[in-house]
């Protein structure tokens, strides 16, 4: 909440604009102020200072609901996915104020995924949309604005069969590409605005991954719990935006190798799995976890690793131009018994053949 503007605390546009030349932007820029310093930033008396300070500190703090509102609320508290096996299993979609995260190996469809529910969140509601537009942050320039065009006309050829509808689809994607560690949580902490402008029902970071691998070396000294306070940092952010405004927030993320848990091998070498990167305690940090993992050379597989709702369930899909398209013939109960959400093993492609990997390095060295 402290990553509030303070535009949208409550402060006047004239009071912000001199706190903006003493680098005082946000909630938490001002709350880490004396009344003192409050006093000569701002311009400001004593009592009014204090008056201030309190107003925006009442602001920051998340509004106390019950359980009863929440239930009333429940109806419009889903972003359906168009993949009705997974909707129903998650009681009706995406949890809206909560993060959603999609993990696995490269291949498997996490950015179709994206573009797919891209498209989604831009159709009217009489369609399953928000009719809303979508903020989209790209850290490994895996998004196309063709390939995104190519799954609106597969998907919903009808809707979208004027070039107009198809240009108005695309203008409500707001496409961000961030590339280093600093630049995606200062276009985090300043996103406020741009969902506002927007008017996005929708933000989407992918992959939350990518950038803070290639630059943290978690086998250098520090480098570990320099990793740590920036996810931290993100998550804090990423949840905040989720909440305040109620949308449903989506990341994809990596995988990793995990060692030492998986017993011995025959020839004496650590044995292994992989599971989603970052670590179990980024694991406790997304509300809902969904693994993407290959079943064999033409089928993948949705797991519902972790939900505050829905069962451990597997699912089996393909990627096809509409996007993530379920085996709508499958007749197996798709409920699994399950594991802990941060060590569930995924299914990788190892040559011909798709079974879990088996430890080669680190534990935190993504599999070649």
């Amino acid at each position: 909440m402290a990553s509030k503007s303070l535009r949208r605390a409550g402060v006047s546009a004239q009071l912000c604009e001199l706190l903006r030349r003493h680098r005082v932007e946000n909630c938490k820029d001002l709350l880490s102020l004396t009344t003192l310093e409050v006093m000569r930033a701002a311009g400001l008396s004593h009592r009014r200072a204090l008056a201030l300070l309190q107003s925006v500190s009442k602001r920051c703090v998340p509004p106390v609901t019950t359980a009863l509102e929440l239930w009333r609320q429940n109806s419009e508290s889903y972003f359906p996915t168009s993949l009705a096996a997974l909707d129903k299993l998650l009681h009706g979609g995406l949890p809206r104020g909560s993060i959603t995260e999609v993990a696995g190996p490269s291949g498997c469809g996490k950015s179709q995924m994206c573009m797919m529910l891209s498209v989604l969140a831009t159709l009217p509601r009489s369609l399953g949309g928000l009719d809303g537009g979508v903020i989209y942050i790209d850290t490994e320039s895996a998004f196309t604005a063709e390939r995104l065009v190519e799954i609106a006309q597969s998907r919903f050829a009808e809707y979208f069969s004027s070039r107009e509808k198809v240009r108005q689809m695309a203008a409500r994607v707001h496409l961000f590409r961030e590339l280093t560690c600093r630049d995606v949580l200062n276009r985090l902490e300043k996103l406020e605005e741009n969902i506002i402008l927007a008017k996005a029902g929708l933000l989407i970071l992918d992959s939350v991954a990518s950038v803070v691998r290639k630059e943290f070396d978690t086998t250098l000294p520090g480098n570990l719990s320099h990793r740590s306070n920036l996810l931290g940092q993100e998550a804090a952010t990423l949840k905040y935006l989720a909440h305040q405004f109620n949308i449903p927030v989506v990341l994809t993320n990596q995988i990793t190798t995990h060692v030492g848990d998986g017993g011995s091998s025959s020839s004496g070498e650590d044995s292994g799995f992989v599971t989603a990167a970052l670590g179990n305690t980024w694991s406790h940090t997304v509300n809902t976890r969904l693994i993407v993992q290959y079943a064999d050379a033409h089928q993948r597989q949705i797991v519902i690793a972790k939900s505050p709702v829905a069962p451990f369930a597997v699912l089996n899909y393909t990627v096809q131009k509409a996007g993530i398209c379920l085996n709508e013939n499958d007749d197996e109960d798709p409920v699994r018994e399950g594991t802990d959400p941060g060590l569930q093993p995924i299914r990788v492609r190892t040559g011909f053949r798709y079974e879990p990997a088996k430890a080669t390095g680190g534990a935190d060295k993504p599999p070649r």
